[in-house]
């Protein structure tokens, strides 16, 4: 039995960078290629190490600054190889060129009704495939913001797959009615097609969980997530990563720590290939539903590593540099 893998990107304009007043090329820039280790360099080490993605876009800044970004994003990710599906930040609705950020929408989908949650799919949706991409069958929230009311439209629209449910972020971001510690895909209604497959937890200390995601684990205990995952058969495994991660928050600068561990992370799923394949939404994998699933139980030195390591990446990575006189 194997335990496929769901490796996620969630692709997006980062809006501090709106809020800083950038224009559009270097918002793109500093989002989606920061410091020569976003996007392009993401994708090359993925098809260096024969993995598969999926990256979810968000086409919402289209609104503001015309489809030609977002279709770039999408040319890129589809040239590839890789998959793109649907993500939302609906603060963008309202955005306006120049504004420095003033002009928002609410930023939580969970602060929309139903009918306003499902027209901002409706849109979203068309946005996307109006900007290159095939029709999307899966959805993630931003910032994970999703409700049952989400997972109604999603499924009225056709949606087959939700990965907005994430533990780690429950009850404040992620309002779907799941256990926190909920890590294996479920089928939220006997007579339903959408799945919800959540993103993957591991417990870093007794009664604390912590998102599988590329900046949050150090690759020890992501090796340590995927062996528990494959031994203990697990019905999937869902990573999350950001299009500009790789880099510092102002997107100047490339965080070493976090390539080594995106590095390590693409090692070790092409050497697990066998029992923990990477694989697309859009492949449909055969997905064992409902399984009692158990995230990564706590390792005290394990974790008092990764927040060694990760107190070193933010002194030298979010540091400014000081200037040469």
């Amino acid at each position: 039995m194997t335990t496929p893998v769901f490796l996620t990107v969630d692709t997006e304009f980062a809006w501090r960078h709106h809020v800083a007043g950038l224009d559009v090329d270097a918002i793109y820039a500093r989002s989606l290629e920061p410091a020569g280790v976003g996007l392009g360099y993401q994708l090359a080490e993925l098809a260096r190490h024969d993995l598969k993605a999926c990256f979810f876009v968000d086409p919402m800044p289209a609104i503001t600054f015309g489809l030609a970004p977002v279709r770039r994003m999408i040319e890129t990710i589809l040239e590839a190889g890789q998959e793109v599906q649907l993500h939302l930040h609906p603060n963008w609705t309202t955005a306006r060129v120049g504004d420095h950020g003033a002009a928002h929408d609410r930023f939580a989908l969970f602060d929309y009704s139903l009918a306003e949650q499902t027209d901002l799919l409706v849109r979203a949706t068309e946005l996307l495939v109006e900007a290159g991409a095939p029709a999307p069958i899966a959805f993630r929230a931003g910032s994970y913001a999703a409700n049952d009311d989400t997972l109604t439209a999603l499924a009225t629209l056709g949606f087959r797959y939700d990965s907005s449910h994430n533990g780690c972020e429950a009850p404040g971001s992620s309002r779907i009615s799941l256990s926190p510690r909920q890590i294996a895909p479920v089928r939220l209604s006997p007579d339903g097609d959408l799945v919800e497959v959540p993103v993957t937890v591991i417990e870093d200390l007794r009664g604390r969980i912590r998102t599988f995601q590329l900046c949050a684990l150090s690759a020890g205990e992501s090796y340590d997530a995927l062996e528990h995952a494959a031994v203990s058969h697990h019905a999937a495994v869902t990573i999350v990563s950001h299009g500009f991660e790789l880099a510092n928050r102002r997107g100047t600068r490339a965080n070493g720590v976090h390539v080594r561990r995106f590095q390590a992370l693409c090692a070790m799923l092409a050497e697990m290939r066998d029992v923990l394949p990477t694989t697309h939404f859009a492949d449909r994998p055969v997905l064992a539903l409902d399984h009692a699933d158990v995230p990564l139980g706590p390792d005290p030195l394990r974790t008092r590593w990764r927040q060694a390591e990760q107190l070193w990446s933010n002194w030298i990575s979010e540091r400014p540099r000081s200037r040469r006189r």
